[in-house]
């Protein structure tokens, strides 16, 4: 393995990198102040609309849609193709209406989280500062994690699931509005969009082409996002392109338990309480056609960090997983603030210690 400092002599350091925090601030008592925005707020179900969010003193922007909640078949039948065992038993679960992003969280938005460029280039201060500088952000890679496949407009990748929690976590402090990743449950209802086909679009795999990026089209990186079709309720890249990290662990006997405990079950979601295995949801740019269908699951792996230099294993990247990003969603009714911290912290007793040495300016 090529040491660290022949790697950034070879490849160079990743653009913007600030250099590290010594320490990271703590945060004000409460939920920070929430940034009034036209269209964020819907007093019922019915009232939920489509909105752009402005991250504030930032240029960061996406548009949210909203997902209607209701209940959905979830896995796939015994029949269909390409299936895996643990795609079932099939079961019947009940879904609670939250928006999701459009498409995946793109470099565009995460290099800002990433190397705290709102903390850098900040021109003027918001109410929010106090919140979002608290949050705990990864440190600088030792590589430039697009590898070379491009970064405004594409899809972030090679983070991990923790990263991609403390983002949703800066996002909330950031705006005031709780998001989070999407459960498991909630991925693959959102990428169904009303459907029961292998696919959003159908069961024809000759129609993938024009929705999915995937190992049969996609050639060496992944692609731009939002450059296919969407889904029916107007998510891209549901399948394929990069693969996507929800909140669950994995286990392959989910589908059993929730079955066992009686149908159907309501915002169901799988803790997790080890590193791996966790979840990603509907197939990524190296993957084959099968992997991208609505029910495929996978779980996160040790192998994803083959690569990383560091010792003991960054609790940031997975310099393997170029396949691996996310999209962030937000519940019309979120939880209480002080039940917040259960969907952005880690859940590793390891990874607590080494993201509290970082949080007091150590570099581990």
């Amino acid at each position: 393995m090529l040491a660290p400092a022949l790697l950034l002599a070879l490849l160079g350091p990743s653009p913007a990198a600030p250099l590290p925090q010594r320490g990271t601030p703590s945060a004000p008592d409460g939920p920070p102040p929430v940034v009034p925005l036209e269209g964020a707020e819907a007093a019922t179900p019915e009232d939920m609309a489509a909105y752009v969010e402005h991250v504030p003193g930032t240029a960061v922007s996406f548009r949210m849609i909203p997902i209607p909640g209701g209940e959905f078949t979830m896995g796939s039948p015994e029949d269909e193709p390409g299936r895996a065992p643990d795609e079932g038993p099939r079961v019947r679960v009940r879904v609670s209406p939250f928006w999701m992003e459009e498409h995946e969280v793109t470099w565009d938005e995460y290099r800002v989280f990433q190397f705290a460029l709102d903390r850098s280039d900040r021109s003027e201060a918001t109410p929010q500062d106090p919140w979002a500088d608290a949050v705990s952000r990864p440190t600088p890679p030792y590589v430039p994690m697009d590898f070379g496949m491009g970064v405004e407009g594409y899809p972030a990748i090679c983070m991990t699931q923790l990263a991609a929690r403390q983002y949703t976590k800066w996002l909330t402090m950031k705006t005031g509005r709780f998001h989070r990743l999407p459960t498991e449950a909630e991925w693959e209802y959102a990428c169904r969009a009303g459907t029961d086909t292998p696919w959003s679009f159908g069961a024809d795999p000759e129609a993938l082409d024009r929705h999915a990026w995937y190992a049969g089209n996609a050639g060496e990186g992944y692609h731009l996002v939002m450059t296919l079709e969407p889904n029916p309720w107007g998510l891209y890249d549901m399948h394929g392109n990069v693969a996507e990290w929800v909140l669950d662990a994995y286990d392959p006997e989910t589908y059993a338990r929730w079955a066992a405990a009686g149908e159907p079950v309501t915002d169901p979601v799988v803790w997790p309480e080890k590193v791996y295995p966790r979840v990603v949801r509907g197939g990524g740019w190296t993957d084959p056609a099968p992997a991208t269908r609505s029910a495929a699951r996978r779980g996160s792996d040790p192998t994803w960090k083959v690569r990383d230099p560091q010792f003991p294993k960054s609790i940031w990247y997975h310099t393997d997983a170029r396949f691996v990003g996310f999209r962030v969603v937000r519940p019309l009714r979120p939880p209480p603030p002080e039940e917040w911290e259960r969907y952005w912290a880690p859940s590793s007793a390891s990874v607590k210690r080494v993201l509290e040495a970082q949080r007091a300016g150590e570099r581990s």
